[in-house]
C-alpha cells in the first residue's frame, strides 16, 4: 500500500501481507470448513454484515485466493462467475458472519502465559489469592521464586491491596512475585523483598513507587517502574518457553474469534521470532506489533535495519508509557485521588525523554502509540503530539499523517476531547475497562471527574474513531464482552449507576466498526481488512447468533463457528 513506508528506519521493518498461509490447529475442521481451505469458495445462508457503510448487509460472498471477488445478493450464477466453476460452496446455518474481529490492543504474548502461570485471574479475596497460592509452593521447590499475575482487589471483601504478610503466612520460604492483572504493579513476600535488597530506606525509581506501611517498611507493593526492583528474581523466558506462549496466544485468540491482534508492548527481539511463526504456519492470526523502546535505547537502536517478509506479521510502530493505571493509583490526575488526597499518580516519561522520540518517528514514518490512562497523562500527551508535529512539518516527515494512537484514553479532560480530531490522533480503547473499573473509579475520581471517563460517544461525535481491543491478559481478551460492554455499559450482570454515563454507550454499527474497520484504520490496513469488501483479504469472524440485533446478555452468550484469516479456517467449533 502506498501510504506504508516500506522501510521503518532504524525500526523493525513491516511485512508483505499479501499472500495465504494457514495456521495448524488442535481442532478439525468440518467439511464446510475444509472446503473453506479450497483456492476458491462462495459463502452463504446466513446474516452477513460487511461494516462497510456502501454495502452494509449481504446475502453472499465470493472468496478467490484469499481475497474476496463478490459481496451481494444470493442470486443467478453468482458463484461460479466470481469463485470460478470449481468454487466450494459453504453454508451459515443460519450463523451471522463479520468482518475478521481484531484487538486493537492486546499483549499476545502474555495471554499465552496466562495459559502456562500461576493464574490469579479471578481471585476473590485475600483468602482465595493465599489458597491458590498455597497450592503453587507445595508443587515448588524451597527457595524458588513463584510468579503469578492476575488478582485484581476492587471487589475483595477486605477492601485492600494483598501485602507482604499475606503472603508470608503460606510461602515463607519461596521469593513471591504477583503482579497485578493491569501490569501496573506487584505485591512480594517478604523473602524475594529481602532477595532484592528492598527495604525502608530504598528509594522508588522514576515513575514507580514503594507503598510502605506506618512502621515504615515496605508492604510488600511495588508501583509501576517499582516492579523493576524484583522482577530480576523471575526467571527469564527461555527461547522455547517464549514461543511456545506466542502460539498458545495464537490459538486461544483464533478460538475466540479475533483474526487479528494489535500486539503491544512487544520486545524487538520477537519480531523475527513471530515472522518464523507464522512462516511455519504456526500462528495464522495477524499480528500486528508496537514494540517497546527499551530504557537507555535512541530510536536507530530500537529494531533492525532488515526486512522481514511474512502474510501475517506487521511492525511498524512503537509504544510508548504516559503513566501508569487507575485501580493502583498510578494514573496521572490533574487533581488528587478522590481517595488518596497526597497522590495525583505517575508519570512514566519526561518531555524530555519523549520529545526526540516523537520527532525522530514522524522523519522515519513510525507510528507512535502511547499509553495514558490519567487526565493529565492524556492531556500532556496530546500536548507532546501536538509539539512534535508542529516540529516536523508534513514535507519532512515520511507519512504525512502518521496516525499516532493514544492507548486507553480513559479519563479525559473534556476539553481535550476535540484535541483528537484536530491532532489527527486515534483513541485506542477498551470497553471492558470500563464496565471493571466503574466499580470503584468513582471512589478513584468522584463522579463529576467520571464525565470525560471512557468517552465512546463524546470521542465519536467529536469526529474521530476508535480502535477497540480488551488489553488482555489484564482483561479476558473476548470479542463478546468487549461488543457487550460498548453497547450496553453495565457489568455483565447488568449493573450500573448514574456515574457510570450511560450516554456514552455506542450503536451496534459502531461496535463493530471499532473491532473491524477502525483497527483496520489505526493499523494503515483499511485497504486491506476491516470489512466485507471485494478486493480485501478474506478475514472473517462467525458466530452462531447474532450479535448485532441479540439483546444485550444474549451477546455473551454466542458461540464463535469459525475464524478465517486470508480465506484460510484457523479455528472451527466442530
Amino acid at each position: 500500500m502506498s501510504h506504508l513506508p516500506q522501510k521503518l528506519l532504524g525500526l523493525i521493518t513491516g511485512a508483505s501481507l499479501l499472500a495465504l498461509s494457514a495456521c495448524s490447529t488442535e481442532t478439525s475442521a468440518p467439511a464446510d470448513a475444509a472446503a473453506m481451505n479450497a483456492l476458491s469458495w462462495c459463502i452463504s445462508g446466513g446474516d452477513i454484515y460487511t461494516a462497510d457503510d456502501n454495502n452494509p448487509r449481504a446475502d453472499a460472498v465470493a472468496v478467490k485466493d484469499g481475497e474476496i471477488t463478490y459481496v451481494g445478493a444470493n442470486t443467478g450464477d453468482w458463484c461460479a462467475t466470481h469463485g470460478g466453476s470449481s468454487a466450494q460452496t459453504v453454508s451459515l446455518d443460519g450463523a451471522a458472519m463479520y468482518p475478521g474481529f481484531t484487538d486493537a490492543h492486546g499483549h499476545l504474548l502474555g495471554i499465552g502465559l496466562r495459559e502456562m502461570t500461576l493464574n490469579m485471574e479471578g481471585v476473590k479475596s485475600v483468602t482465595e489469592l493465599q489458597e491458590r497460592l498455597k497450592t503453587e509452593v507445595d508443587a515448588t521447590p524451597t527457595g524458588e521464586t513463584i510468579y503469578g499475575r492476575g488478582w485484581i482487589e476492587t471487589h475483595w471483601p477486605e477492601k485492600r491491596f494483598p501485602n507482604r504478610y499475606d503472603l508470608d503466612a503460606v510461602a515463607p520460604d519461596n521469593p513471591v512475585i504477583l503482579e497485578r492483572a493491569d501490569g501496573h504493579a506487584v505485591v512480594a513476600n517478604s523473602a524475594a523483598l529481602i532477595a532484592a535488597g528492598v527495604g525502608p530506606d530504598t528509594d522508588a525509581p522514576f515513575g514507580g513507587d514503594i507503598l510502605k506501611g506506618d512502621d515504615g517498611q515496605p508492604t510488600g507493593m511495588l508501583i509501576d517502574k517499582a516492579d523493576r526492583l524484583v522482577m530480576r528474581l523471575v526467571a527469564s523466558l527461555t527461547p522455547e518457553r517464549k514461543e511456545a506462549a506466542y502460539i498458545k496466544g495464537a490459538e486461544l485468540y483464533a478460538s475466540r474469534g479475533w483474526a487479528n491482534i494489535h500486539s503491544m508492548s512487544v520486545d524487538p527481539e520477537d519480531a523475527p521470532l513471530l515472522e518464523r511463526l507464522a512462516s511455519e504456519g504456526k500462528i495464522g492470526i495477524r499480528v500486528y506489533n508496537s514494540i517497546d523502546v527499551l530504557d537507555g535505547m535512541k530510536m536507530d537502536e530500537v529494531g533492525r535495519s532488515s526486512r522481514f517478509d511474512s502474510d501475517l506479521i506487521t511492525t511498524r510502530a512503537i509504544k510508548l508509557y504516559g503513566d501508569g493505571a487507575l485501580g493502583s493509583r498510578g494514573a496521572a490526575l490533574q487533581l488528587p485521588y478522590s481517595d488518596d488526597p497526597t497522590n495525583d499518580g505517575l508519570l512514566l516519561i519526561t518531555r524530555q525523554r519523549i520529545m526526540p522520540l516523537l520527532e525522530t518517528a514522524l522523519v522515519n514514518g513510525i507510528q507512535v502509540n502511547t499509553h495514558a490512562i490519567g487526565d493529565r497523562a492524556n492531556s500532556l500527551v496530546l500536548g507532546w503530539y501536538e509539539d512534535a508535529m508542529k516540529a516536523v512539518p508534513e514535507n519532512n516527515r515520511k507519512v504525512a499523517q502518521p496516525r499516532w494512537r493514544i492507548e486507553h484514553s480513559q479519563i479525559l479532560d473534556r476539553s481535550d476531547i476535540p484535541k483528537f480530531k484536530a491532532l489527527g490522533v486515534i483513541p485506542s480503547m477498551q470497553p471492558s475497562h470500563a464496565i471493571g473499573d466503574l466499580h470503584f473509579a468513582v471512589d478513584r475520581l468522584g463522579k463529576d471527574r467520571l464525565a470525560g471517563g471512557y468517552a465512546w460517544r463524546s470521542l465519536i461525535d467529536s469526529g474521530v474513531i476508535i480502535a477497540g481491543g480488551s488489553d488482555a491478559p489484564v482483561e479476558v481478551g473476548d470479542p463478546r464482552i468487549e461488543f457487550f460492554a460498548a453497547t450496553q455499559r453495565t457489568d455483565l450482570e447488568g449493573y450500573s449507576n448514574d456515574a457510570w454515563y450511560l450516554n456514552e454507550r455506542v450503536t451496534a454499527e459502531e461496535a463493530l466498526k471499532m473491532f473491524t474497520l477502525w483497527p483496520a484504520y489505526a493499523a494503515f490496513e483499511e485497504d486491506l481488512t476491516g470489512s466485507i469488501t471485494v478486493g480485501k483479504r478474506a478475514d472473517f469472524t462467525v458466530f452462531d447468533r447474532d450479535i448485532m440485533t441479540a439483546s444485550g446478555p444474549d451477546v455473551l452468550s454466542a458461540n464463535p463457528v469459525m475464524t478465517v484469516v486470508n480465506g484460510k479456517v484457523v479455528f472451527s467449533a466442530q
